[in-house]
């Protein structure tokens, strides 16, 4: 039976990957982001539904659920890191504050509310989180690990119509946008020895994850951050 999946940010980078493990599966696969043009070109290179729709905006959101049917697997891989300012003033802190929480986490919060009631019995929500929340995270760290406790309340939520809700804690991860440009070579190698694995990630590490997530052999691992750093931040 084909399933129906909805990925917020997913023309490129994490994101991106994600759609196309699910694609390779088969699936009927939603791919929203804010740009038309990168849209429409994902869309017609995986092969996949395009919506143009900013995450973060409650109307687009609406709009966005509007359009689908039952709905099997909601990925929010929608985020990034707000761009750094140098500007002392109070208005500047609060505008990068508010920026990383709404693309981190608000983004989920309205994707997720607009859309659960179309999840199936057997739905997953999974949520792409970040080893920023657990360590020197600023204001994106901050909005990650909101992220994660937010997961924890909505699985108790939805668990008893036999949804799963879990975070994908991603460390390092190469071949994404994330650090614009501004990853050197030493920090490259400080991010990869911090490793047990002595390996940066890739979007298809976490894209691996999510197909997991939402496979029959998950049904009973809700609420849970799932940590794939290559033991960079490890748990017990």
């Amino acid at each position: 039976m084909t399933r129906t999946v909805l990925i917020t940010g997913g023309t490129s980078g994490i994101g991106r990957a994600i759609a196309a493990r699910f694609a390779a599966d088969r699936a009927e696969v939603f791919v929203t982001g804010r740009t038309p043009d990168t849209v429409e070109r994902t869309a017609k290179e995986l092969q996949v539904h395009g919506v143009v729709c900013d995450a973060t905006n409650s109307a687009q959101v609406e709009a966005l659920a509007d359009r689908l049917g039952a709905l099997d697997v909601l990925v929010n891989a929608a985020g990034g890191l707000a761009p750094a300012t140098t500007a002392p003033s109070l208005d500047a802190l609060l505008s990068r504050w508010r920026a990383d929480l709404a693309q981190n986490l608000l983004s989920a919060v309205l994707t997720t509310a607009a859309v659960q009631d179309k999840l199936t019995g057997d739905g997953s929500v999974i949520s792409i989180g970040s080893i920023g929340a657990e360590r020197r995270g600023g204001s994106y760290g901050a909005a990650k690990a909101a992220l994660a406790a937010w997961n924890a309340s909505l699985s108790a939520e939805l668990a008893p119509r036999g949804v799963t809700c879990n975070v994908i804690s991603a460390g390092y991860v190469t071949g994404t946008n994330f650090f614009r440009g501004g990853m050197t070579d030493d920090r490259h190698r400080a991010l990869v020895e911090e490793t047990h694995n002595k390996r940066p990630g890739t979007v298809d590490d976490i894209a691996g994850t999510a197909h997991f997530l939402a496979s029959p052999g998950a049904r009973h691992l809700t609420g849970q951050t799932i940590h794939v750093n290559g033991g960079a931040h490890t748990t017990r």
